[in-house]
């Protein structure tokens, strides 16, 4: 918590800076807040970039024009535009180039809006620069920092027993992935986030509000049965940056998960891939879209059948669910847009979900799927006989191709 007298000094040194700020230039500013941190003493220069949000290097370049005597003659500030530009503009292609190095080693968190990446500054600049990106390791670091990038120790984590093939697996995927999407062919990431309750319960994060007047929620999270609980399964188009969930009210099933894949393509895949002859999946191993589960492939028979769509899965091996697309590039951001704020109905979820977006461009659209999706529905050997099931040369279990049936 902060201290009270903490607390004064910044809303009194914010309180300076929003009064004067429209009066000063670019100059003027900086001497300013020198002249504060200077004044604060100890500490100053983290108050000062605290309650103004001027970056660090600036405050201590007006410390070092004070300390020297103000040499500078008055009046002498850069012109509007003026100064070196960015690296990304002088070559607008340089970030990009970055990504596409950086993309096959990322790692990330599923909660948090943070990737990284196992490769080195240096390494990547050289890559970049033989690649005719001229750049320093010094400018890749900040690249990266500016694309929430950072660098991260290893830590231990238990998903079990690593099988042997994973790394394979997921080299399989992205040439797969790389090659569909080459193609101009859709190419999705689809999943279930996490359950939530309907209701004034608590969810975490936090949101501005009035000082000492937090929303008040329930203090047990027990589920209110009027309103029952929200399903979001998602599907996260890669070549489009965008994101399609649909909210369900009843079971997690595998028919619900194919069924907001049918709401998907009617309703933005085929217009955004009219010519598309076939539909690549990514999806984890368990859950409602699980490797084995029978039900998952019968219904995408029923929905390739429909759409006439060749539809090729590719399921992430065992215990590596959180390095899903899906699950950082979409269900991140959802967390980040909802979070302090109670779900109190379906319609706020939906509001939610549906009002997420990113600098990067991420737009997504949710609506809310009423239908009753059973339980425990068992598919027969026979009927697991009729598929049209392809299965892969390499890991049959975990990547196959089920082709639409001849009328």
């Amino acid at each position: 918590m902060m201290k009270e007298m903490d607390r004064k000094t910044l809303n009194g040194v914010r309180g300076k800076y929003l009064a004067l700020s429209p009066a000063l230039d670019e100059r003027q500013r900086r001497l300013w807040a020198a002249s504060e941190a200077r004044a604060l003493r100890r500490g100053g220069l983290a108050w000062v970039v605290r309650a103004t949000g001027m970056a660090k290097t600036t405050v201590l370049r007006g410390l070092a024009e004070l300390n020297a005597g103000l040499k500078i003659p008055p009046g002498h500030i850069r012109k509007p535009g003026g100064g070196r530009k960015p690296l990304t503009v002088l070559d607008p292609q340089l970030a990009r180039a970055m990504e596409r190095l950086v993309e096959p080693a990322t790692r990330g968190d599923p909660e948090s809006p943070l990737r990284w990446t196992s490769k080195s500054t240096r390494h990547l600049a050289r890559e970049l620069t033989a690649q005719g990106h001229p750049v320093s390791h010094t400018r890749v670091a900040e690249l990266l920092h500016a694309r929430n990038y950072s660098l991260q120790a290893n830590r231990k984590t238990r998903e079990g027993t690593r099988h042997p093939d994973r790394n394979a697996q997921f080299e399989y995927i992205n040439t797969q992935v790389k090659g569909q999407l080459a193609a101009g062919e859709p190419a999705i990431s689809v999943d279930t986030k996490k359950k939530e309750l309907i209701g004034d319960f608590k969810n975490a994060g936090r949101e501005w509000r009035p000082q000492g007047k937090p929303e008040k929620v329930r203090v047990h999270d027990f589920i209110d049965k009027r309103k029952g609980k929200a399903i979001p399964y998602g599907v996260y188009d890669l070549g489009r940056n965008a994101g399609w969930v649909s909210v369900g009210i009843d079971h997690d099933t595998a028919a619900f998960a194919v069924n907001t894949i049918r709401r998907w393509w009617q309703d933005l895949g085929r217009k955004r891939y009219p010519k598309a002859r076939r539909l690549l999946i990514t999806a984890d191993s368990g859950g409602s879209n699980g490797s084995r589960l029978r039900l998952w492939k019968w219904e995408l028979q029923a929905l390739a059948d429909q759409t006439g769509l060749r539809i090729q899965v590719h399921h992430l091996p065992p215990g590596t669910s959180k390095w899903n697309k899906i699950e950082h590039r979409l269900f991140s951001f959802i967390s980040q847009n909802w979070r302090g704020k109670p779900l109190l109905t379906h319609a706020t979820v939906v509001n939610l979900i549906g009002s997420t977006r990113t600098h990067t461009g991420l737009r997504v659209r949710c609506v809310l799927d009423t239908e009753s999706y059973p339980p425990k529905i068992a598919v027969s050997k026979e009927q697991m006989d009729s598929l049209c099931l392809q299965r892969d040369d390499f890991h049959g279990d975990w990547n196959y191709t089920i082709n639409p049936r001849k009328s």
